[in-house]
């Protein structure tokens, strides 16, 4: 499977209860879509799995590829602590026919790089799927080092990874030692660089409520090698990107993003908090000037 253009890990919306807004996932579904979005992702980190019920993982799963309607790609995320848990989710997406898997370090568990390869195998066993690997040791507290790599390039559904360890040496490396591994953005400040390194896909949380200037930064560095569109592009993101990183308040961000697209999502799921006034305020202005910004560079003004 080749992995090109802009993956949003699609948010997970909720009524004042917390019980999932079915109505407006399809609406936001459907909105990434017409975007021109080219896949989405369920139980990634921003549709907040982790405060989710196996029950509730499965049935969004289902819900969402159903409301894609085969319009896109769709991947599924097998984030879990237990391996057998994955294996689950695994085989709950095979059912539904998603078209590929996220397979993430299980979190808390500090695996070696040995241990964290045979659940990813494991997770590989049961679904023959196409693999974009996950790796984001800050948040999963082990590392998808040399010898994971190895091991699991032993099989060939191992196609991509998402790397999000915020570290330039890491692109070099799969760029350079990887080229079987397709390389995938996940390091929203550092997507200039990736794509400069050879990278032709980004999951980007942010796309969620500004599809338009992830696709662009995509258009123009991987597609057309317009290197200084996407400069001004990037630089027209950056302040975002530090609003959105700032505080820990990274979902939080993201789901009153989506209140500018007339798809208000809800609170985010406790322990997480919503948004204060004055961080919406400032999220908001920034989205605004980005967005006139944007609109410039595309008319050639910028």
């Amino acid at each position: 499977m080749k992995f090109e253009g802009i993956y949003t890990p699609v948010i997970t919306p909720y009524r004042e209860d917390f019980s999932i807004d079915y109505e407006r996932l399809a609406e936001v579904v459907d909105f990434l879509i017409e975007a021109g979005v080219h896949g989405i992702i369920s139980a990634g980190t921003t549709g907040e799995y982790y405060a989710q019920s196996m029950e509730e993982r499965v049935e969004l799963m289902k819900f969402i590829k159903q409301q894609i309607k085969g319009r896109t790609s769709y991947i599924v995320g097998t984030g879990a602590i237990r391996t057998e848990d994955s294996i689950e989710y695994a085989r709950a997406a095979v059912e539904v026919g998603a078209d590929a898997l996220l397979v993430a370090t299980p979190p808390y568990a500090l695996p070696t790089e040995r241990e964290n390869a045979l659940h990813a195998l494991a997770i590989d066993r049961v679904a023959n799927l196409p693999i974009l690997l996950y790796n984001y040791p800050d948040r999963m507290g082990a590392h998808m080092g040399e010898e994971y790599l190895d091991r699991v390039g032993r099989s060939p559904n191992f196609c991509a990874i998402k790397e999000s360890s915020g570290n330039p040496n890491r692109v070099h490396l799969l760029a350079r030692d990887y080229p079987h591994i397709q390389l995938s953005c996940g390091m929203d400040d550092q997507a200039l660089e990736f794509f400069a390194w050879g990278a032709r896909s980004w999951v980007c949380a942010g796309s969620n409520f500004a599809p338009e200037i992830h696709i662009g930064l995509y258009q123009a560095c991987a597609v057309e090698g317009d290197f200084d569109k996407g400069r001004k592009i990037m630089s027209a993101m950056m302040p975002l990107m530090a609003v959105l990183e700032q505080g820990g308040k990274f979902i939080q961000c993201v789901k009153h993003g989506m209140t500018g697209r007339n798809l208000p999502s809800g609170p985010p799921r406790r322990p997480l908090q919503p948004l204060n006034k004055d961080d919406k305020r400032s999220l908001e202005q920034v989205i605004r000037v980005m967005n006139t910004t944007f609109a410039d560079i595309q008319e050639g003004k910028g």
